[in-house]
């Protein structure tokens, strides 16, 4: 048996093999997007069939972003230290068995257990499959046409998520569950067999930090945790303030931990560059607004307006088309204008596009309004997520790029559990558990409309705040010099 190096990807021509490689991950991303928006279309007909109230029915959401967004710091870090490779397939398997046990399950307790195990699989493809990207593609334009692709994949796989959720939910929501099984079942396959075995990194032989995973796991589970039970409980109740109170011990605790450790599992230094801070926010804004908003345009086409399953899914169709065709492309537009340009015209655009939909009426004006909304939050999310991802991983070293990764998708999937509880909460005090005539459910839809709108407003602010006042990059983390990327090999592939 002998080994080969894959080199790092600096040339301007791709290899077969290096395709073959990105293809692979950019599977996850479309296999993460597909399951995130078929259940979002389902959400109505999951509501009818097990007699959820809206409080309820957040945890079908929610359950998923517990897991993903309690674990995806360990997750990002496990990546670094125990090898992206084996981290990557490892959680693909268990979101294979997961996606099949959600589907078949009948309690609403089970359903709501297989998305959290699900969440958890993610909270470690995820970082995974972006840190071997980001470590693989020089930083630059290499970067960030890999960058660009692989958002294109995560706005195919919503695209068609969305199509065939429509569809699939006509038969049963059930099989909006299930179909990602054999997806991810392929992915793992063409990985087994394309993703290269990983030469063993420096700090590969570090000690991993038992102590701060577990402090830190903990704190971030009790954090989510009590925003998403929040509407149900109150949030004035005794289990809300202990639960916040509880984590805020931990994350205490994690930051003793952390101070003394020497091979700590968070570097706080990370956090000296600005712009990893930035994005981070940004993010925030960008998918907690947007969860909260299909969350509730889904109810009102489908309860209020008498919309079928499939009619929505296609109402949100242009978006997710205008994303595809878009990312492929942004690799150029962050070479020109860079990525602080670019988040804050996205998050513009989402601003706009929310505070249109503040028009709409008990009947829905598609091409009025929805329409012309769906196009903007899609140009949002077109110009915006692959600059997010390129601000937050640009300038930190290889040996961090999965702990980047991690943190910039615990943000994520933190803003969606957030806004997601507020606008939930938001709607439950004004009535929206009462299911009476549309422009009742519109009444208490409405000023939960107006906080979404907020939030985005909010993260124009912060990424309009690194156009007026740019940040240095991380102290000892600046760019490497060319010859190190080409000559440094990240993966050693093995040859039979």
């Amino acid at each position: 048996m002998t080994s080969t190096a894959l080199p790092r990807a600096s040339a301007p021509r791709w290899s077969p093999r290096l395709w073959a490689i990105l293809i692979v991950l950019c599977g996850a991303l479309f296999l993460d997007a597909l399951d995130v928006s078929m259940v979002g279309v389902a959400l109505p007909s999951i509501r009818a069939d097990l007699g959820l109230t809206t409080s309820s029915l957040q945890w079908v959401v929610s359950g998923y972003v517990l897991g993903y967004g309690g674990l995806l710091l360990l997750g990002g870090r496990a990546a670094d230290l125990l090898g992206r490779r084996r981290v990557f397939l490892s959680a693909l398997a268990v979101f294979a068995v997961a996606s099949l046990f959600g589907g078949l399950v009948s309690s609403a307790g089970l359903l709501i257990a297989a998305r959290f195990i699900k969440g958890v699989a993610a909270a470690f493809t995820a970082p995974a499959s972006l840190s071997i990207i980001t470590t693989t593609f020089a930083e630059g334009p290499q970067r960030n046409r890999a960058v660009s692709i692989y958002s294109a994949f995560g706005a195919s796989g919503f695209s068609l998520g969305l199509v065939l959720s429509g569809l699939l939910t006509e038969v049963s929501w059930r099989w909006t569950l299930l179909l990602p099984a054999p997806v991810a079942v392929l992915v793992l396959v063409a990985g087994l067999r394309l993703i290269p075995r990983e030469a063993s990194p420096a700090s590969r032989s570090r000690r991993f930090d038992l102590p701060g995973a577990v402090t830190v796991t903990a704190a971030m589970l009790l954090l989510v945790s009590a925003v998403v039970g929040a509407p149900q409980s109150g949030w004035a109740s005794a289990a809300t303030l202990g639960s916040f109170a509880g984590a805020a011990v931990l994350l205490a605790a994690f930051g003793v931990i952390e101070r003394r450790s020497p091979d700590p599992l968070l570097p706080f230094g990370i956090f000296r560059s600005a712009s990893l801070t930035r994005a981070n926010l940004c993010i925030l804004a960008l998918f907690g607004s947007y969860v909260s908003f299909q969350f509730l345009v889904t109810q009102y086409l489908q309860i209020a307006s008498g919309w079928t399953a499939l009619g929505t899914a296609l109402a949100f169709l242009p978006a997710g088309v205008l994303v595809a065709v878009a990312s492929p492309r942004m690799g150029l537009l962050l070479d020109r204008f860079g990525p602080a340009l670019m988040v804050t015209v996205a998050l513009g655009c989402l601003v706009g596009g929310y505070a249109l939909f503040l028009r709409i009426g008990p009947r829905p004006d598609y091409p009025g309004v929805i329409l012309p909304s769906v196009l903007l939050i899609g140009a949002a999310f077109g110009l915006g997520f692959s600059a997010l991802n390129v601000q937050a991983t640009a300038g930190v070293a290889d040996a961090e790029q999965g702990l980047a990764s991690g943190i910039l998708q615990t943000s994520m999937q933190i803003g969606g559990a957030l806004v997601l509880a507020i606008v939930t909460a938001v709607v439950d005090a004004h009535g929206g558990n009462r299911l009476g005539a549309p422009q009742a459910l519109l009444s208490a839809y409405r000023p939960a409309l107006e906080v979404i709108t907020g939030v985005a407003a909010v993260g124009v602010a912060i990424a309009a705040s690194g156009l007026a006042f740019p940040g240095a990059r991380r102290a000892g983390t600046g760019p490497r010099r060319p010859t190190e990327e080409a000559e440094r090999p990240e993966f050693e592939p093995v040859v039979r």
